[in-house]
C-alpha cells in the first residue's frame, strides 16, 4: 500500500511520527510537506527530533491568507498526486494544509482518510472549525479521537465512513515524554524551577489579530504570580511588535523562540500550569497531568472541560490571571482519548480499505 501523508504545520508532524512509524516497515509512505509553517522551529527540528522521515515533497506554500494557502495546497499537491499514484491520501487535524489535500485527493478520486475526524467547536467564526466541517465531508475514512467525535459524525451522516480509532497525540506524548524528561538545559537556561512557572502559548488569528483581545492576554499573563514563559509563534511576535504590545510582554513574561517538539514537551511537563489557545496543547497538558487554562471561548476538546481538566476563560485579563494563579488538577481523570495505540489502529483500518479495494 502506497500512502501519500500530508503535513504542514507543527501540530501535523507531531501527529504523523506515530503513523509514521506504524507504516514503515509494510508499507511506502510519501511524506509531503505543505510549507505552511516554514520556520526551522516550527517545521525542520520536528522531523529530525522525532525521527520522521525527510520530506519528498515541499509545497512552499508559506504565508497568506487562508484562500491562499488553501488553493496554494490544492494546486500544488495536484501533480505531485499525478505522479505519485497513491492508493491513499492521508491528512491530519484542521489547518488550511488539511483542507486543501483533503479536495486535491477528492478531485484526484484517491482513497482520503482523516486523521482526527469529528472534531466539533460549535464555532464556524473560527477557520479550523470551517477546514474541519469540509475536511470531514470530503473524505472517505475517518479516524475519530473520541466517543464524542465518533457521535459528532454521526448526527452528520458521517457514520459508516468513521472508525474510533483513540487519539494518535497520545501515542506521540507516551514517546515523547519519557525522552524530554531528560531535557533541563532550557529550563535553567530561563532560570525557572519546575513546578514554579507557567508555560503560555497564543498563535489562533481570533486572539493575535485582535489588538483588544492581544493586549488583555498579555494583561492577564503580566498579573500571573509565577513567572510565565512565553515561547511566541512568529506571527504572534510580528502582532506584538505592529500593536505596540512587544515591550511590554518582553518586560512582564519570559518572551522567547519558538522551542523545538521534545524541548516545549519538557517545559509542559515541569509547567505548574499552561495557558494557551492551542487544541494540541489542551491536550498535552492533558496527557501530562498539567492543569490548563485556555484562553478561548470554546473547544473542540470539550472532554478536557467537563473533567475540570482544562478551563475556558476567553481574552478576559482578570479571568486569565484568576485562572491560572488558581489552577490545581481533580482528583480523578477520565481515558478519553484511547490506549496510546491510535496509530496501529490507523494503519489496520487503511489496510482494510487498501484490500476492500482491490478486491472490488
Amino acid at each position: 500500500m502506497k500512502v501519500l501523508s500530508v503535513v504542514g504545520a507543527r501540530p501535523q508532524f507531531v501527529k504523523a511520527f506515530p503513523v509514521s512509524r506504524a507504516l514503515s516497515g509494510d508499507h511506502e509512505e510519501v511524506l509531503v510537506h505543505t510549507g505552511q509553517h516554514y520556520d526551522e522551529q516550527l517545521s525542520g527540528v520536528f522531523f529530525d527530533q522525532l525521527d520522521v522521515p525527510t520530506p519528498a515533497y515541499n509545497l512552499g506554500v508559506g504565508s497568506g491568507t487562508h484562500a491562499d494557502q488553501t488553493a496554494g495546497v490544492l494546486s500544488r499537491l495536484a501533480p505531485v498526486l499525478a505522479d505519485e499514484d497513491p492508493d491513499t491520501v492521508l491528512l491530519y487535524g484542521d489547518t488550511n494544509s488539511t483542507l486543501g489535500g483533503a479536495l486535491a485527493g477528492a478531485k484526484a478520486d484517491v482513497l482520503v482518510a482523516h486523521v482526527e475526524a469529528g472534531l466539533r467547536s460549535g464555532d464556524r467564526r473560527m477557520p479550523e472549525e470551517v477546514n474541519r466541517v469540509l475536511t470531514d465531508h470530503s473524505s472517505d475514512l475517518l479516524f475519530a479521537p473520541t466517543e464524542t467525535a465518533v457521535e459528532n459524525l454521526r448526527r452528520e451522516g458521517l457514520a459508516e465512513r468513521t472508525s474510533h480509532t483513540g487519539d494518535v497525540m497520545y501515542d506521540a506524548l507516551r514517546w515523547a515524554a519519557e525522552v524530554a524528561r531528560e531535557e533541563t538545559a532550557l529550563r535553567s537556561d530561563l532560570g525557572v524551577d519546575s513546578d514554579e512557572f507557567v508555560l503560555a502559548t497564543v498563535h489562533r488569528q481570533r486572539n493575535t489579530d485582535d489588538s483588544d483581545r492581544l493586549a488583555s492576554i498579555v494583561d492577564g499573563l503580566a498579573s500571573v504570580a509565577s513567572p510565565v514563559v512565553f515561547p511566541a509563534h512568529p506571527r504572534t511576535i510580528e502582532r506584538l511588535e505592529r500593536f505596540g504590545l512587544r515591550e511590554r510582554a518582553e518586560s512582564a513574561l519570559r518572551l522567547v523562540e519558538p522551542v523545538g517538539y521534545l524541548e516545549f514537551v519538557a517545559l509542559l511537563d515541569a509547567a505548574r500550569a499552561v495557558a494557551t489557545d492551542s487544541g494540541g496543547v489542551q491536550k498535552e497538558a492533558f496527557f501530562l497531568d498539567t492543569p490548563c487554562v485556555t484562553m478561548r471561548e470554546e473547544t473542540e476538546w470539550v472532554e478536557t472541560v467537563t473533567s475540570g481538566w482544562n478551563t475556558l476563560v476567553g481574552a478576559d485579563a482578570d479571568a486569565v490571571a484568576a485562572a491560572i494563579d488558581g489552577a490545581s488538577l481533580p482528583d480523578e481523570k477520565p481515558q478519553p482519548y484511547g490506549d496510546g495505540e491510535a496509530a496501529t489502529r490507523v494503519v489496520e483500518a487503511l489496510e482494510r480499505a487498501y484490500t476492500g479495494r482491490q478486491n472490488v
